[in-house]
């Protein structure tokens, strides 16, 4: 993956086969797609059964992310809630049973077949404060300081432009708006060949970030009040199989990568008295 475009395309071709099979068959093992690897135990486990319990099954069937990220944080009623890369829809329907008629939650995601699926998803639930826009999470098709809340679930990483995303996501925030992300981090220095081999298992994701290097990017982007929870550590144990059908030898790279890739909740807010962009620039 050369370019930015690769990845993209890339990230919607296998996204966008994950949501016709999940339409299609309503199979769990749509998130088992060889070119995917979102499995256990990334993916499972992350959200109550609660929740799960007042949404379609395939709104949970399709959710690839590797946090709960409407557990970050408090979503007050009447707020607008926007959720990056928003999939089968999950984290946009509890949002906007929670911001409750007077408030607004939007899901933005670039892939055809997740938009269909989660407005199907919106229509079962009968959800009407909810809005699905197609877009790139690089270029929020939405006004400067539009929104409250900034959700997002293990997406970020798949950019190949992460501080156009961050600095897009302070743009539409309002003045005192709140970032709450669920995504991997890398924890300290891992050899690359060790890196790349970890992060095609935990959720296809070769773009993560190193978790002080994603600290400096969101305070580049003008935020502050930056904070980093590590929420679930993989073991390489977890990936044994994987790994070793694509011919990495395991028990040399345990010792390498023990504590090292993780799942994290990322806080941030933006200050009440600056503006839209922390350069001026709008860019």
């Amino acid at each position: 993956m050369d370019t930015g475009k690769n990845v993209q395309e890339q990230v919607r071709e296998k996204y966008g086969n994950a949501a016709r099979a999940v339409a299609e068959s309503g199979s769990v093992q749509a998130c088992c797609d060889p070119g995917l690897r979102c499995c256990d135990p990334i993916t499972t486990n992350l959200y109550s059964a609660e929740q799960t319990g007042m949404i379609p099954e395939k709104a949970v069937l399709a959710s690839l992310g590797c946090g709960n990220p409407t557990a970050l944080i408090d979503l007050r009623p009447g707020e607008t809630v926007l959720d990056l890369g928003s999939g089968g829809g999950i984290d946009v329907l509890l949002s906007a049973q929670r911001v409750g008629p007077t408030g607004k939650a939007y899901g933005l995601d670039m892939t055809d077949e997740m938009l269909a699926l989660a407005r199907e998803n919106q229509r079962q639930a009968g959800v009407a404060n909810a809005e699905f826009l197609k877009g790139e999470i690089e270029r929020i098709p939405l006004p400067d300081a539009s929104v409250d809340v900034i959700l997002s679930n293990c997406v970020i990483n798949l950019s190949a432009d992460k501080d156009r995303v961050l600095r897009e996501a302070f743009r539409v925030l309002k003045p005192g708006g709140r970032l709450a992300v669920s995504d991997v981090v890398v924890r300290g220095e891992v050899p690359d060949e060790v890196r790349q081999s970890m992060l095609l298992w935990v959720g296809c994701i070769a773009g993560a970030l190193e978790e002080n290097e994603y600290a400096v990017k969101l305070k580049a982007a003008g935020f502050e009040d930056v904070s980093i929870e590590p929420t679930r550590v993989y073991d390489v144990e977890d990936a044994r199989h994987f790994l070793i059908e694509a011919g990495v030898d395991v028990d040399a790279i345990a010792p390498l990568v023990k504590d090292r890739f993780m799942s994290a909740f990322l806080r941030a807010n933006k200050s009440k008295s600056v503006g839209c962009e922390p350069n001026g620039t709008g860019e």
